[in-house]
């Protein structure tokens, strides 16, 4: 590799140019390998938008206070209309705080792919449908 940045760059150069790739040029090709990689999958991906679908009370299976305290949040296993189970997680403390046997969520649907996601809303919104 020597002899070839030399053929390019002169001697003094290729010596300098040689130190410098053999400490930084992994860590450098490295980082540039994965930004291609990130930005290939954020152009490939999914484009994130998505639609309101519906808000729904459905019953609350488990509910644990994140740190042991509903004021930073809460991860909760609610049951779906369709029977099957979904982990929730809130962090905001109006909402988390009024997760009990039952919570009101959003069912999100992904435009492209047509994914379901669901949040916590605060009871209003279901009451209000």
């Amino acid at each position: 590799m020597l002899t070839v940045l030399s053929a390019l760059l002169g001697p003094h150069r290729a010596v300098s140019t040689y130190a410098f790739l053999k400490t930084w040029g992994l860590g450098i090709a490295g980082g540039a390998l994965m930004i291609a990689i990130v930005t290939t999958l954020v152009l490939l991906g999914d484009d994130g938008k998505h639609e309101h679908h519906s808000f729904m009370t459905v019953p609350v299976l488990s509910a644990t206070p994140i740190n042991g305290d509903l004021k930073n949040g809460v991860v909760a296993s609610v049951r779906l209309p369709d029977g099957s189970a979904a982990s929730i997680t809130s962090t905001e403390a109006p909402i988390s705080q009024t997760v009990g046997t039952s919570a009101c969520i959003e069912k999100r649907v992904y435009v492209e792919s047509g994914e379901p996601r669901y949040r916590f809303k605060l009871p209003r919104f279901c009451e209000a449908g």
